[in-house]
């Protein structure tokens, strides 16, 4: 059951909090403001009680004698040109290119966020709450507006909330073994989906122009469940063996990536028909996916795992990855090798198939068993990973030669504003 409801009578949603079953809804006028971005109100003055507001432009504040927040949630917004942090004191925003932070909220009474989703750079967030002094309860989507640096409105849930995702037109919440999907402009219920035991609220939207592509999980292990809203067409892929650990989606819906909790071998699907369309390795040993991402123009794919390097793929069919088919020893067997091919493809159907995969291009190694996030950057051949332990990295790939990365850039995003 979800319950609807508004903050306040200023607020842009009706005074009169309702609550509903999961099929009804509350209007409200949209509060959402495309033509601003971050940047735009990232210094103003606020008048809440309960937020504490340090910008970038404040470098009068000075926090070096106070303990760095615990990190609890790391997440791009949706085309990767900045990136959201929830800690257990509050929320910051940090642009990528050039690294720096835009704004942070910190609250003065409890304070931890769990989820923090961005609307590409406007006014609008979704949080969540979390950590051992949760701001929010953990079954509530708050939903932001940084222009009056408050909440304006809430859906409520039998169950915690998962995970949250964003399109100018959508909110989708994401519950252990459910999705809802609302219209973003009066938050009516439009779609409920059922799904396996989903803890980490895997899911993913398109955020093209078009009609809107969900992926999650299906009811089985291994399953991803792809839905065509234009279309209104359900497919079920069974994408693994195992359970599925991570997947991604282009930014039109029309591929998909995914890995399972084995962790060796990634799979790029077709959305509309789900045939397989390639499938990259790796490594040989199990690994944990912390993340999958396309590049823009669904060339390159980048994977990071529990294993402490950051992998890029070329993927086929697509002219930017022009990489030297030079047959060479994996990576995992020399850890320095740079080949997508293995030296030995010319026994395949001899040797088993490890020996034929696909290899990554390129690689970049961090600290093993940290959790990270990569994205790619608005830079050509640049990808951007975050850490949980607060590292920023921008990194810079050979599309030829491939190989190590060029690391362009570190910093620490748990850091005061001061120091940036």
């Amino acid at each position: 059951m979800a319950t609807v409801s508004s903050s306040s009578s200023a607020s842009p949603w009706p005074s009169d909090s309702t609550s509903a079953s999961d099929s009804d809804s509350t209007r409200f006028h949209h509060p959402v403001d495309d033509t601003e971005s971050l940047d735009s109100f990232s210094s103003m003055s606020l008048n809440s009680e309960d937020v504490v507001a340090t910008t970038h432009n404040n470098p009068d504040s000075d926090n070096t004698q106070t303990p760095l927040p615990t990190l609890l949630h790391l997440s791009f917004n949706q085309d990767h040109a900045c990136f959201a942090v929830g800690t257990d004191r509050g929320f910051r925003i940090l642009n990528c290119d050039p690294f720096r932070e835009i704004f942070r909220r910190d609250f003065d009474r409890g304070g931890g966020v769990a989820v923090v989703e961005m609307l590409f750079r406007c006014n609008i967030l979704a949080l969540v709450g979390g950590g051992p002094d949760p701001q929010y309860p953990p079954n509530k989507v708050m939903i932001w507006d940084d222009h009056q640096s408050r909440c304006i409105g809430e859906l409520s849930f039998r169950s915690d909330v998962r995970s949250v995702r964003l399109r100018r037109d959508r909110i989708i919440v994401v519950l252990e073994q459910k999705i809802f999907v609302y219209n973003f402009a009066d938050l009516k219920l439009m779609h409920q989906i059922e799904t396996i035991a989903n803890p980490k609220g895997l899911c993913a939207v398109s955020q093209g122009a078009g009609s809107m592509v969900l992926v999650c999980p299906g009811l089985q292990k291994g399953q991803v469940r792809i839905e065509h809203y234009a279309s209104k067409r359900t497919k079920f892929v069974m994408a693994h063996d195992s359970r599925i650990a991570c997947f991604a989606l282009t930014q039109d819906g029309g591929l998909l990536a995914t890995a399972s909790s084995k962790g060796t071998l990634v799979r790029i699907f077709n959305t509309v028909d789900g045939t397989l369309r390639q499938e990259v390795r790796r490594g040989a040993d199990r690994a944990e996916i912390y993340s999958l991402a396309f590049s823009s123009n669904a060339q390159w794919l980048a994977v990071s795992s529990d294993k402490g390097t950051v992998h890029v793929f070329g993927l086929k069919g697509n002219s930017g990855a022009q990489v030297k088919d030079t047959p060479r020893i994996p990576s995992d067997l020399t850890r320095t090798s740079s080949s997508p091919s293995s030296s030995l493809s010319l026994f395949k159907g001899v040797l088993p198939k490890y020996f034929s995969s696909e290899w990554s291009v390129a690689q970049f190694r961090l600290v093993e068993g940290t959790q990270y996030i990569v994205a790619f950057g608005h830079q050509k051949n640049t990808v951007v990973i975050l850490g949980m332990d607060g590292s920023f990295y921008r990194c810079q790939y050979d599309p030829v030669n491939g190989g190590e990365m060029t690391q362009l850039e570190y910093h620490n995003c748990l850091k005061p504003p001061s120091v940036f």
